[in-house]
């Protein structure tokens, strides 16, 4: 087994029903430019009824048709922001905890610790982050999941991983393993996945690479490390 393994987007994500919700962050391979990508998947009819919308740089998901919304307590929330030199990925309204966080003083994983995983049992999705730092011309990058530490949601479990930039090299954490009932909760450390420096190719990958059916949308950015020029793509499903 080769720890050290680098997989393509297809080989981490193709076949697979259901991955949920996953956070990619990394470098390209000429090592210019910070890549961010977020994307959200559904099976009911209420997780389905979602689109990414970009309000002046920050993603934020919002009903597709609000009529027929359901709960949108777990649904609707601020997906990525920016806070001075870190933009902030989430797959939840700890988006917000983090930045407020940040605004005090606190480290990413000092203002994750008011929070755990999500109160929908018995699945008890994991809380999935994700912070990109800027510096002097490279960045480094940290990632987080709280997850249920048993079947009753008795307790959370918190792991923080953090990462140099290296040219080429990615991480992707998901919610979840595959589709189940309950579904199975992520597991072990992000998974290393290898970058692309064209930001249409790699867009295009994940969302083929995604499931048909569950798929909801898609929002890819790359960051120039040096110039802070942003690249970004944005995928609904619902048009």
């Amino acid at each position: 087994m080769n720890i050290y393994k680098v997989n393509s987007v297809n080989e981490l994500i193709e076949g697979n029903s259901y991955v949920g919700r996953g956070i990619i962050l990394g470098k390209t391979p000429d090592g210019k430019k910070a890549c961010s990508a977020y994307f959200i998947m559904g099976r009911s009819a209420n997780s389905r009824n979602r689109i990414f919308t970009n309000k002046n740089g920050e993603i934020f998901t919002e009903p597709f048709d609000a009529s027929k919304v359901e709960d949108p307590s777990l649904i609707i929330y601020a997906a990525i922001r920016k806070f001075e030199n870190k933009l902030i990925v989430t797959n939840g309204d700890q988006t917000d905890t983090i930045y407020e966080g940040l605004k005090n003083g606190e480290s990413f994983t000092q203002a994750l610790t008011k929070r755990e995983f999500e109160p929908d049992s018995p699945n008890f999705t994991p809380r999935i982050s994700g912070m990109i730092t800027f510096g002097e011309d490279d960045f480094t990058y940290e990632m987080s999941i709280l997850k249920s530490a048993d079947e009753t949601g008795s307790a959370c479990n918190r792991y923080s991983f953090s990462y140099p930039s290296i040219a080429g090299l990615g991480h992707f954490i998901h919610t979840y393993v595959c589709d189940g009932n309950p579904i199975p909760t992520f597991q072990g450390e992000p998974e290393r996945m290898a970058m692309c420096d064209d930001i249409e190719t790699f867009t295009q990958d994940i969302w083929d690479s995604l499931d048909a059916d569950n798929k909801i949308s898609l929002y890819v950015r790359y960051t120039d490390i040096v110039s802070g020029e942003i690249e970004e793509r944005l995928i609904n499903k619902n048009n």
